[in-house]
């Protein structure tokens, strides 16, 4: 399946550039290109495309009010938002990871780590390393926007099991190191973090890491204890 991509960066020189790598590369096609966020949104709409390529900061709309339009959109339930940006400047990302990004990378990654965190994100996981998970909760979030009374209740719904893999996902873990860590299937993990998302209604990974930090059941400042595995 071909992975369609909609650029959306001010530097039409950067667009170009992103274009040529996508449209060389099997799997990915370029389908529109947008200058700021305004078109973004109606290029997004008009072009239904799987990832969205979204640099922050634009003229007449900037990529976070874009990200955001994008993810409340019912109807664009299906595309995904890959912010560019740079961990150590910019204090926007938490906003966006709030608004609905689905994933975060550096503007100087190398190309071929670019083509990866699209087929990631296109894939419905969340570009979070441990790293990048670690970095942006401890900077951005250790003083989250109080949670909702409804999530707090929604958190009571989830198994003890849900709640330890929802910890580690908060800490950037993919399903392979939390099947390591809990000591079941790849395939038992996904499971959970799937039931998980879909009882704290949370669109994609991005979204649960939000949830756990906001609510509590994971620390920005210390990683939780390992969960226990019984005898």
């Amino acid at each position: 399946m071909t992975i369609r991509v909609l650029l959306a960066d001010d530097q039409a020189l950067l667009r170009g550039t992103f274009r040529m790598l996508f449209d060389a590369t099997d799997d990915m096609e370029t389908v529109a290109e947008a200058s700021n966020g305004r078109e973004a949104v109606e290029l997004a709409g008009a072009e239904r495309p799987d990832v969205v390529l979204m640099d922050i900061r634009m003229p007449e709309m900037d990529g976070l009010e874009a990200t955001q339009l994008i993810s409340e959109s019912e109807d664009l339930a299906g595309v995904k938002v890959l912010i560019l940006t740079t961990f150590e400047n910019d204090e926007h990302v938490a906003e966006a990871l709030r608004a609905g990004a689905s994933g975060f990378l550096g503007k100087g990654a190398r190309p071929e780590e670019l083509l990866e965190a699209v087929r990631t994100v296109a894939g419905g996981e969340a570009l979070l390393s441990p790293t990048a998970t670690r970095a942006l909760i401890t900077r951005f979030l250790a003083q989250p926007d109080p949670c909702p009374v409804a999530v707090h209740e929604r958190l009571e719904c989830l198994t003890p099991r849900e709640r330890d893999v929802t910890s580690l996902v908060a800490l950037g873990l993919s399903n392979d190191e939390i099947a390591d860590r809990l000591f079941v299937s790849p395939l038992t993990a996904k499971t959970h973090v799937n039931r998980a998302m879909t009882k704290l209604a949370a669109r994609d990974r991005a979204q649960l890491v939000v949830v756990a930090y906001q609510c509590g059941l994971v620390s920005p400042s210390a990683e939780p204890n390992p969960p226990e595995v019984p005898a």
